[in-house]
């Protein structure tokens, strides 16, 4: 499935035109080509590749996945390798797809693969700018490089938010929230983890895109480039801090399980020590030796005393100590 996009002048004359016309206009330098090309396959690559003369690493690049974000540098054209992130609102996963993007001096070409990634959300954000497409290519490299930092950085709000929720969590004493604390934690690690290969090399994707050397962001576009870059260093630090937060969680946890535990065996110590008291005294008494108070009733009341007067001093003295 593909989709195209004509902008002339600043001002856009035609959509979803077919693709074969692309060829009249893509070397025109009043007009912009935005060209969308979603489940591609091996035609379409040979066809775009044909049609924009674009290098063939950069073509195999897009034809496979698990590419690294980076942006790639040819003789004519640049080659965008970038993620979108979206979280399940339920349980907080991830789940990344891969964009491609070929840059030309006056075309944008999309690769997408997967129904995870809409495109019409980046065509509302152009619609929403349109008094900025006069500025060419760089308008819609904005548009779409912006709607995947978006992404990136609710992404990283959608986790932050479950960090508090763990954080309320932590000194909790029900079985069930705490074993919810040690899982939560153990996820929100792996998710971090997968975020931050997606977050961290963008930094340096927006960065290159500002180069005047490549001609990509006019003047006039570079104000909106540079805030999307700010946004790529909040993503990235929140990204950073997240992860030491969840170690911390994680870290916080076990020391309050092992204070806890240490309570708990304080506890079963002190009942240990008072119940030894009478068991002692009864082991004393029991010999089948002749003992003072042998045989007569005073025996019986001074050990039953002596049971009673230590077991309340075991007890006050714990209880004192805060041990029970």
């Amino acid at each position: 499935m593909t989709r195209t996009r004509l902008y002339r002048n600043g001002a856009l004359e035609l959509e979803d035109f077919p693709v074969q016309d692309i060829s009249e206009y893509v070397d025109s330098a009043e007009c912009t080509v935005w060209l969308d090309v979603h489940d591609p396959a091996s035609a379409d690559f040979d066809m775009i590749a044909e049609e924009f003369g674009l290098h063939a690493l950069a073509v195999e690049d897009a034809r496979y996945e698990h590419q690294r974000p980076k942006l790639d540098t040819y003789r004519t054209h640049l080659f965008l390798s970038a993620y979108a992130v979206t979280t399940d609102p339920d349980t907080g996963a991830l789940e990344a797809t891969e964009v491609s993007a070929f840059i030309t001096p006056n075309a944008l070409i999309t690769v997408r693969k997967g129904k995870a990634f809409r495109i019409q959300p980046v065509v509302e954000r152009w619609d929403d700018s349109a008094d900025l497409a006069r500025h060419g290519v760089g308008f819609l490299v904005h548009g779409l490089v912006d709607y995947l930092v978006d992404g990136h950085y609710a992404a990283v709000q959608d986790l932050d938010d479950r960090v508090e929720q763990l954080e309320d969590l932590l000194f909790a004493d029900s079985p069930g929230e705490i074993q919810a604390v040690q899982r939560g934690s153990f996820e929100l690690r792996k998710r971090l983890v997968q975020l931050r290969r997606v977050v961290l090399p963008m930094r340096e994707v927006v960065n290159s895109l500002m180069r005047r050397d490549l001609h990509v962001v006019s003047e006039p576009l570079f104000p909106y480039f540079q805030d999307v870059y700010d946004h790529v260093l909040r993503a990235t630090e929140w990204t950073e801090s997240l992860r030491d937060l969840v170690t911390t969680v994680m870290e916080t946890n076990l020391t309050v399980q092992g204070n806890r535990m240490n309570l708990i065996m304080k506890k079963v110590t002190s009942w240990a020590a008072i119940i030894a008291v009478p068991t002692a005294v009864t082991g004393f008494y029991g010999q089948n030796v002749p003992y003072p108070g042998f045989g007569a009733h005073f025996g019986f009341w001074t050990s039953t005393g002596l049971i009673v007067a230590f077991s309340a001093l075991l007890y006050a003295t714990f209880k004192w100590r805060d041990w029970i």
